[in-house]
């Protein structure tokens, strides 16, 4: 396992990826790895696990999400998923993607979560209570795993366009910002819309309110810390141009005690 060393870049420096290789299980497993482009406060650089969709790459991600430039403080990982046979696209598993629930796969995603995870923890300068998750489509359902598999972990989630595996449900209450599209295709908007309700329930929200920090964004305040933000926008099956800089404003208000 090749470590992941977490240093700052000289004032001003254009952020620039490191291609990253974990074995795991006897497989190479990828990540392009962005270190923070500005250094990190006192208590560490935060850190973004990004997961690309089906179909996607590591590269494709991390050029549409962009999030190392919305958080140039920030350690931002962006996983390369493997040939992965999709429910709804992709039968034959010709496509690059993740595994949906828990079992999938033989679990190589988690055990691979677990590895670059492990990798974060052997070095300095990172704080442990700003780790985060996001994803699309098929990342954003791996990003439901993650909270599903391994809660404790994260301070906060980012699903787009995305709907957890019936029987693997979250149970434990966290914040999330979910982000769906009305015209969506292929994951439909009354499925993300049950999801968008479950969370809500599960975090024990009240009723929702323009979220100050975007008002294209809805609020539902939590009884217990772990406060649900929806951006429901009119468009199908896409990552909308605004979900980096919404996901980073999330992300910067939700921190684990």
């Amino acid at each position: 396992m090749m470590a992941l060393a977490i240093c700052a870049a000289s004032a001003g420096a254009a952020a620039t990826p490191e291609t990253r290789q974990w074995t795991v299980n006897g497989v190479t497993r990828e990540a392009l790895v962005y270190r923070p482009a500005v250094k990190p406060d006192a208590g560490g650089a935060p850190v973004i696990f990004a997961f690309h969709g089906h179909g996607g790459s590591m590269a494709q991600a991390a050029r549409s999400f962009a999030l190392h430039d919305e958080w140039p403080e920030a350690v931002v990982i962006y996983p390369q998923g493997l040939k992965t046979a999709g429910k709804l696209t992709d039968p034959e598993g010709k496509r690059s993607g993740w595994q949906m629930q828990e079992g999938g796969q033989s679990n190589r995603d988690l055990a691979f979560f677990d590895a670059m995870l492990a990798t974060l923890r052997e070095e300095r300068g990172v704080d442990e209570k700003r780790i985060y998750v996001t994803g699309h489509s098929n990342g954003g359902g791996f990003t439901y795993l993650l909270w599903t598999e391994r809660a404790d972990v994260f301070a906060a989630f980012a699903p787009v366009a995305a709907t957890p595996v019936v029987g693997n449900l979250p149970s434990v209450p966290k914040p999330v910002l979910h982000i769906a599209g009305k015209a969506d295709a292929l994951v439909k908007f009354v499925w993300q819309e049950r999801t968008m309700q479950f969370v809500r329930k599960l975090n024990q929200c009240g009723e929702g309110a323009p979220w100050p920090a975007d008002a294209s964004c809805t609020l539902y305040p939590s009884a217990n810390a772990a406060p649900v933000v929806t951006r429901v926008h009119e468009g199908g099956h896409k990552y909308p141009a605004d979900a980096p800089a919404l996901i980073v404003k999330f992300f910067k208000e939700n921190r684990l005690p």
